[in-house]
């Protein structure tokens, strides 16, 4: 079966027939990294092929609608602007196929381009904040509806209240945390920069959806939307930071600095994935979250 889209084509039957050999990818593999080994309730796999190439698999365990879609229809929509899209090989309910990438260490010309490219993808913009497609991060929901008219408030509305009452069900916040949360939400038209129109984001940026490859570095599992640009500037800077963050923010400004005081509004933009972070796992991202609430608490403007 030498035809690469015939075997494309066949692959749900190839696999569920034991037609190509399936390696897991643990998520402590050299092979890939963290966040490739799963996502949601799909789990990762090499497929290997008699002729002895590979590609990379999502396979769902228990098949949700939308979910592998959603991811593919970002990496789509992020790829027609920024070069380091990881290409959809093949998707559905059940599998999402992309090329299989072997890493090597970053580099700084790969990540200056990277910075580049992202900057690309940004300026590529979008029709709305949020997307046309229902949203997923990991194990919990993505609200991409419209609301309102300005990032803030979009933000606010859609990346902030939706998951301050299960992380409240579940313990990870107490009543004043929640309500601390929402004060600071309410103050995000005064403290978000200038307003800017909807950038092409990534929308989960951090350094485990970089993958470095010998030709370049990848950008993988997007949580993707119309959003912020400096949402993904900020989740470089997450879990200790993505490899050569200067030259790949050195990239970024060759093609499109970002507005004056960026850095400081890092915090804000970081609010998203920790509360989705208490949603998930509790309590244990609180004092993480509540820092930064507590540091704009305290500004005054």
């Amino acid at each position: 079966m030498n035809d690469v889209h015939e075997r494309l084509r066949l692959l749900p039957e190839l696999i569920e027939h034991q037609r190509v050999r399936t390696t897991p990818v643990k998520a402590n593999d050299f092979a890939m990294p963290l966040a490739s080994a799963s996502a949601g309730s799909a789990t990762a796999q090499r497929l290997t092929f008699d002729d002895g190439s590979s590609l990379f698999a999502k396979i769902a365990e228990d098949p949700r609608p939308g979910h592998l879609a959603a991811e593919a229809n970002g990496l789509r929509w992020l790829g027609e602007a920024c070069e380091a899209v990881v290409e959809v090989r093949y998707a559905d309910d059940r599998l999402l196929v992309e090329p299989w990438i072997e890493p090597t260490g970053p580099t700084p010309e790969h990540a200056r381009e990277l910075g580049r490219q992202l900057a690309f993808m940004h300026r590529a913009g979008a029709e709305r904040f949020g997307a046309p497609w229902r949203g997923h991060i990991g194990e919990a929901f993505m609200d991409n509806e419209p609301s309102g008219g300005t990032w803030a408030e979009w933000y606010a509305a859609r990346r902030i209240a939706p998951y301050l009452g299960p992380s409240r069900d579940n313990g990870a916040l107490d009543a004043a945390d929640a309500a601390a949360v929402e004060r600071l939400a309410a103050r995000l038209p005064e403290l978000a920069g200038p307003e800017e129109p909807p950038a092409r984001t990534h929308g989960d940026l951090w350094w485990g959806n970089v993958l470095w490859g010998a030709e370049r570095a990848w950008l993988i599992d997007p949580a993707a939307h119309g959003g912020h640009r400096e949402t993904d500037l900020a989740n470089l800077r997450l879990w200790g930071g993505t490899p050569l963050l200067a030259a790949i923010f050195d990239g970024y400004a060759e093609v499109g600095p970002p507005a004056a005081g960026w850095e400081e509004r890092t915090g804000l933009h970081q609010l998203f994935p920790l509360l989705v972070h208490t949603t998930l796992y509790g309590r244990a991202f609180r004092d993480q979250l509540m820092g930064i609430v507590s540091h704009f608490t305290k500004l005054s403007y």
